[in-house]
């Protein structure tokens, strides 16, 4: 079974002939996406081990909490490193989707758009989550620098705000909506459905934290279908 794709036309030469069809290089820009996508778990992994404020034996006492900080600076920067780096690596993944897109949609059609906003917004957020380390990171532990409170609210915002991946679904519906119109291979399109809708409702929901287990890994499948299953488009213009 053949996946048909909504191509432009094959240009034609000087003397009116039909021209060989022009190629495109490798979707690098995906690549950029399956490692936003891998180092995206790693800030899920490395922030879900940032857990003082919710540990059972010592929830509620600020004072505690803000002292097991002290110990999990490594922890810390490893969530700072792996959150920053998917984000800028968004950025990239974000441009490069809306070329592709663009180049299958229609003129007025507001799906490339859309799905640039959803991994761009997303991108942001999780700059935003990490917004606070290095008011917290160094001082972890010290009363004299951070009151134990502050501390605490730290713990739960690195806990909260760069798992808000709710919009990253609404770029995956809109592959559903390009594989409806030919513009990319089926597949994708139900993965975007399914995985996008998927964190799309969980980012909508009071338990928006959760979508954040789900992007990472749809935006790494995602990645990897236009890397390796996308043939159709990359053999013509």
């Amino acid at each position: 079974m053949t996946t048909q794709t909504n191509l432009p036309p094959t240009a034609l030469d000087q003397h009116g002939a039909q021209a060989e069809p022009t190629t495109y290089r490798p979707t690098r820009w995906a690549l950029a996406g399956l490692l936003a996508g891998v180092t995206g778990f790693g800030m899920m992994v490395t922030s879900s081990m940032v857990n003082a404020v919710y540990d059972p034996d010592i929830q509620g006492d600020a004072d505690k909490i803000s002292e097991r900080l002290g110990e999990l600076v490594p922890q810390m920067l490893a969530f700072h490193t792996f959150t920053m780096v998917s984000a800028v690596l968004m950025v990239v993944f974000a441009a490069g989707l809306y070329r592709r897109l663009r180049a299958t949609a229609d003129r007025d059609s507001v799906l490339p758009l859309v799905a640039f906003s959803g991994v761009l917004i997303t991108a942001i957020v999780m700059i935003l989550g990490a917004g606070l380390d290095t008011e917290f990171i160094f001082a972890a532990g010290d009363d004299a620098m951070v009151v134990p409170e502050s501390a605490a609210f730290y713990n739960h915002w690195i806990g909260t705000i760069p798992w808000c991946w709710g919009l990253l679904g609404l770029s995956g519906l809109t592959l559903f909506g390009a594989a409806r119109n030919g513009g990319v291979p089926k597949w994708i399109g139900i993965v975007g459905l399914v995985g996008g809708g998927v964190t799309l409702l969980l980012g909508v929901s009071p338990l928006q934290y959760m979508a954040g287990m789900t992007g990472p890994i749809g935006l790494i499948v995602i990645a990897l279908g236009f890397l390796a299953g996308d043939k159709v488009f990359r053999g013509r213009a």
